[in-house]
């Protein structure tokens, strides 16, 4: 049943669907359009540790996207697809951990080797761990975004040991690149998007850890936004915002005022996408964190922005800025406060950089 209040709009009900680091400070725009500013060279006060997940030449696999971190008690996982190409039906989930001696090696834990034994490649794995503890591994399988399924596993000693791999019921993706949020009623409220002929969002709402699903969308029409993978920030009034990837070269925006039910018209900020996966964070002082490529065509530079409002973003670091593809990062807050990103490195490596929030300008600091 669709249903549309008071200019926010949404479907609950399930259906199917398609198968060199740099320190920036900038002066802070008043505007009151959603701008961010261009960035201005300062200290790298920020940057704690920047290092690659596995030396580019003693990695398992030849290439590697799509990351996604996640906090365990034992330390980090980090988790990718991987293969000889990036589309061959050999491409895998590949997991490295940290528990606080570096990372170790990165082991396969998931391929798309099907009952009959047919092999199709995988896709965007997202981690993510419940209040109860309990690992989650969200990832899809087929020969294409437009024909994939979503798949799950889960863990119940920090990724030690994983359960089978059930798919998730037609029409229903989970979160298709970034993480989930938790909501107060310990819901997950779970980004997600269709690559058909048209883009389109939808947020699939699960309230027992994945067995049934609520499907939520899609919240954009296709045409004046085609739009995929949204990332989702809290605010402090209730709200939430979805940031996400088009085709029109800007990051669009929907809001939620009823904990993802319903949503506004999507609409531009005036942030560039070059088509390319963003990921961003709400911190636990309510600040705003995106990852994203302050660029309309190119997967580089990859920048980090703050914000307060969500609408006006002020640049802060540029993680990369050099030729090749530096994309699709992934975004956490640990335990201790630190920001911790994870992106693709040129597409043979994963890169893992943790930030200290507090040496970062603040736009509610003057």
């Amino acid at each position: 049943m669709r249903s549309i209040n008071d200019g926010f709009s949404g479907i609950a009900a399930p259906f199917a669907r398609c198968g060199s680091l740099l320190l920036l400070a900038s002066v802070w725009s008043s505007a009151a359009s959603a701008a961010s500013t261009p960035p201005v060279a300062a200290p790298q006060a920020a940057v704690v540790s920047s290092e690659l997940i596995g030396i580019l030449d003693e990695k398992p696999v030849r290439r590697c996207h799509a990351s996604t971190i996640v906090e365990t008690r034992r330390g980090f996982l980090v988790a990718w697809f991987g293969g000889p190409e990036t589309v061959r039906a050999s491409v895998g989930i590949w997991l490295a951990r940290n528990d606080g001696g570096g990372w170790g090696r990165p082991v396969e834990i998931a391929n798309g080797v099907g009952a009959a034994g047919e092999q199709q490649p995988c896709w965007n794995p997202v981690l993510f761990r419940a209040r109860d503890g309990t690992l989650l591994l969200f990832y899809k399988v087929g020969p294409a975004p437009r024909s994939w399924r979503g798949m799950l596993m889960s863990s119940r000693d920090d990724g030690a040991t994983w359960s089978i791999p059930v798919p998730l019921p037609e029409g229903v993706l989970g979160p298709v690149k970034n993480k989930p949020v938790e909501l107060a009623d310990g819901r997950l409220l779970c980004p997600s998007s269709c690559e058909s002929r048209d883009w389109h969002v939808y947020f699939d709402l699960t309230s027992d850890l994945g067995k049934t699903w609520m499907v939520v969308g899609p919240v954009n029409d296709g045409a004046a936004f085609q739009a995929i993978q949204p990332t989702i920030l809290r605010h402090a009034d209730g709200q939430l915002q979805a940031l996400c990837r088009t085709r029109q070269g800007r990051i669009a925006q929907v809001w939620s005022r009823d904990g993802g039910t319903n949503w506004s018209t999507m609409t531009a900020l005036n942030l560039p996408n070059p088509n390319s996966g963003i990921d961003g964070v709400t911190l636990a002082d309510g600040q705003q964190v995106l990852v994203y490529n302050r660029s309309e065509y190119n997967r580089t530079p990859l920048n980090v922005a703050v914000s307060r409002d969500g609408r006006q973003w002020r640049d802060v670091l540029v993680l990369e800025d050099g030729a090749g593809e530096y994309s699709y990062p992934a975004a956490i807050q640990a335990s201790d406060g630190k920001v911790h990103i994870t992106y693709t490195y040129r597409k043979h490596s994963i890169k893992h950089v943790v930030l200290d929030p507090l040496r970062l300008p603040n736009p509610s600091r003057p």
